[in-house]
């Protein structure tokens, strides 16, 4: 049995959602503190800030997801997951560290 020819190709995919889950869980809590600040301190310069950009990562990491399914042989249940988990705090993580994580 010679090597799996799409290795390095899933293993490029992995790297790519990896970044991308990470980014939108980080960028997901700058605008959680953003929030409690703007109502704690009467100050929404931040979430004007985080949420645009929050809004551009959370978009990227769903494309990606949907770009990289099929090369990672995602099922509809699995790709289904990773995108719902992007709208809940540390989502990302959990996807990260479920899917992602050591493969």
């Amino acid at each position: 049995m010679g090597a799996d020819p799409g290795r390095p190709r899933r293993r490029a995919s992995v790297r790519v959602l990896r970044v991308a889950a990470l980014a939108e869980t980080v960028s997901y809590l700058v605008l959680l503190v953003a929030v409690v600040v703007k109502y704690a301190a009467d100050s929404p310069g931040g979430v004007s800030a985080a949420g645009p950009v929050h809004g551009v990562i959370f978009l990227a990491y769903a494309g990606l997801v949907l770009v990289h399914r099929d090369e990672l042989r995602w099922d509809a249940a699995r790709t289904a997951f990773a995108l719902a988990a992007a709208v809940l705090p540390f989502g990302g993580l959990l996807v990260e560290r479920r899917y992602l994580r050591g493969r």
